[in-house]
């Protein structure tokens, strides 16, 4: 996605993150207290001020998940930065925040962990209420339509990690 015509700064900086396993799967959780087919995505959240986006990545990735740098190696990672623009009834919203949309460095993993260490509640308040491993491919189909460009981007650019690593 190229850089909107609109004013950039009105866009907030924020990170995302794919992980696979070593079949080849993307880790995606469900969106805590939301109902529907549209709740499923990667985790992703705010680059704090002053902070790199890689350091903002890996510690998204612990607060949403309980992942830690020592279950994951780094893999890959979007060059450009991605847009999205939060729909009209969204930008009210506590969660945009008078933000425009994001604009989202999103990074790509392999995990070689202890599932069963997994932890939605690591940290702070519940981002997901339940996680699964997916076909990337099914990442734009379970996403919020106004984030589906994004995920269909990242399926294009992250489809080489998306199979057994042997």
């Amino acid at each position: 996605m190229p850089i909107p015509s609109k004013d950039i700064s009105t866009y907030r900086p924020a990170v995302g993150v794919a992980v696979f396993n070593k079949e080849g799967k993307v880790w995606l959780g469900k969106r805590f207290g939301e109902k529907g087919v549209y709740t499923w995505q990667m985790p992703q959240g705010g680059i704090d001020k002053g902070e790199a986006s890689e350091v903002a990545a890996a510690r998204e990735l612990w607060e949403e998940t309980g992942i830690r740098l020592k279950d994951i190696t780094p893999i890959g990672e979007v060059e450009a930065w991605l847009y999205y623009d939060f729909p009209p009834e969204y930008r009210g919203a506590k969660a945009a925040r008078g933000w425009t949309g994001q604009r989202q460095k999103w990074y790509a993993f392999r995990f070689h962990g202890n599932e069963k260490k997994i932890d939605l509640k690591s940290h702070g308040p519940q981002e997901f209420s339940k996680w699964k491993w997916a076909d990337l491919s099914e990442a734009p189909k379970v996403i919020v339509p106004f984030k589906r460009k994004v995920y269909e981007r990242l399926a294009s650019e992250f489809e080489r990690f998306a199979h057994p690593i042997k």
